[in-house]
């Protein structure tokens, strides 16, 4: 008899356990299809196209911190003694003829030495300039890529190449080839938030399809939050209207869509509803997002930001907050880096401004473990000329220049702590292991587990990619 029920309680025992575990992978299931059916309602973000991410992936989101206007290499990463050594002596013309030189043509042109000094920093002795004090202190987590060259000399199509692989209008933005390709991981966020702020000589205009999804679908394209004021254009209700009447005209709108999609498919269609639902969820998300009075006081003073005050302190530590709710692509724009006059007086107020929330956001992901798939992008259009015009002025800036300037990356297996390429003696060309613009696409989109050639889309019989149709290789020397 004992034996019986000592039996009958390890059977009883077995049969819990086993449907227990059942019931756990249902709920896993469930769970999954109910995220798939949301996507499904709002255009499919999630799980991004079959068959991707290409192979294992080391970043599951970017964040690019993009310094709008162009910042000095040569007064930031990129130290050059021979410039130094030829200050205010005439610019070799070796260099410059039949070169595109915006804005100096026919000028007497002079060398101009850095104009702060540079020291080595860390374990790897990376060289950095005494402007960016905290970036010195994150130098051995950074990559600093120092042969960075592009195409356009001028803002907005170098601003378009950056971002869109060409200088073409019409074309989709990196983020927006990310989250066609991947999907997003969020739920009640867009998987693509833009954020600027300004603070420097002046504000760089910034074109709306510099986040343009173009011809993709329309709800790949990057959503630009308002660091101050509503986060969201037309995202609060007016006075009078409640959740429930909201969502009744929502339903209502989705069915007269749904009507019209039946009988005239159009992915717009699907992209309007799903926009309609995502705005009625981001109405309690967002507001929750840009409330950083919860965050504890180091965490504040870490960023250097008490307040929503638009700043690019609070920038980064909103970009800390999208990516730990799964937004695929953050894109922060300071629009002050354009330097051509008084180059010390603004070069120490961008840098004021955006060095020590750049390698806040670098540490606050290392401590809470996500910048191992984080990957972190610092970096303008182009960078600054080694010669100037001497009008007379004391402090003279530094013009557009293409040929050569420096960026940095970190986490999400980029190798920290090392300087990859070179610029010649005057920093005027990329001269050792060059990187193009489409190679940093290529190495991007590599880390997020994608081929950049087979990211393909085709339109009006062309085969678009973001890396175009010229060359461009991974990176593999600055990966881990």
């Amino acid at each position: 008899m004992e034996y019986d029920r000592a039996l009958l309680q390890r059977l009883n025992r077995r049969t819990f356990l086993g449907r227990t575990s059942l019931g756990l992978g249902a709920l896993t299931l469930s769970s999954l299809l109910a995220r798939e059916a949301r996507a499904a309602e709002r255009g499919g973000l999630p799980p991004g196209l079959p068959g991707l991410p290409h192979f294992s992936a080391k970043a599951k989101r970017v964040i690019f911190l993009y310094m709008s206007g162009g910042p000095s290499h040569l007064e930031t990463f990129d130290f050059k003694p021979k410039l130094a050594e030829m200050d205010r002596r005439p610019m070799p013309e070796s260099f410059t003829r039949g070169q595109p030189i915006a804005q100096l043509q026919g000028q007497e042109l002079k060398c101009m030495g850095a104009q702060f000094r540079f020291a080595r920093h860390g374990r790897s002795g990376q060289e950095v300039s005494e402007m960016l004090p905290h970036t010195s202190r994150i130098a051995d987590d950074i990559c600093i890529i120092r042969s960075m060259h592009t195409d356009q000399i001028n803002h907005d199509p170098a601003h378009t190449v950056m971002n869109a692989g060409t200088s073409l209008p019409g074309r989709p933005s990196m983020g927006s080839w990310v989250t066609w390709g991947l999907g997003s991981e969020c739920d009640n966020l867009p998987g693509f938030v833009v954020l600027t702020s300004f603070g420097g000589r002046s504000p760089q205009p910034i074109a709306t399809r510099q986040w343009s999804a173009a011809m993709l679908p329309g709800r790949y394209q990057g959503i630009l939050f308002n660091s101050s004021g509503d986060a969201v254009h037309y995202l609060s209700n007016p006075p009078g209207v409640g959740p429930s009447q909201q969502r009744q005209v929502i339903d209502a709108v989705r069915d007269l869509n749904q009507l019209r999609n039946s009988a005239d498919v159009n992915p717009e269609i699907d992209t309007r509803i799903a926009q309609y639902e995502m705005a009625f969820r981001m109405q309690m998300s967002v507001p929750e997002l840009m409330d950083i009075a919860a965050e504890p006081p180091h965490v504040k003073r870490l960023y250097g930001v008490s307040a929503a005050d638009g700043s690019f302190a609070y920038n980064c530590l909103l970009a800390r907050r999208l990516a730990e709710r799964g937004v695929r692509f953050i894109q922060l724009y300071h629009r002050d880096w354009d330097h051509h006059d008084n180059l010390t007086g603004y070069m120490r107020i961008c840098c004021n401004l955006c060095d020590g929330p750049s390698a806040a956001l670098v540490t606050d992901l290392k401590q809470r473990g996500l910048l191992d798939d984080t990957l972190i992008i610092w970096g303008g259009e182009f960078g600054r000329t080694p010669m100037v015009q001497y009008k007379g002025g004391p402090n003279p800036g530094r013009d557009h220049h293409i040929k050569g300037f420096s960026m940095w990356l970190a986490g999400a297996g980029i190798r920290g702590g090392i300087t990859h390429g070179a610029t010649d003696e005057l920093g005027y060309n990329a001269v050792e292991d060059r990187v193009h613009v489409r190679d940093l696409h290529a190495t991007i989109l590599h880390q997020l587990g994608i081929d950049h050639t087979r990211l393909v889309y085709r339109h009006q019989g062309l085969d678009l990619r973001l890396t175009g149709v010229e060359e461009a290789r991974v990176v593999e020397e600055i990966l881990m």
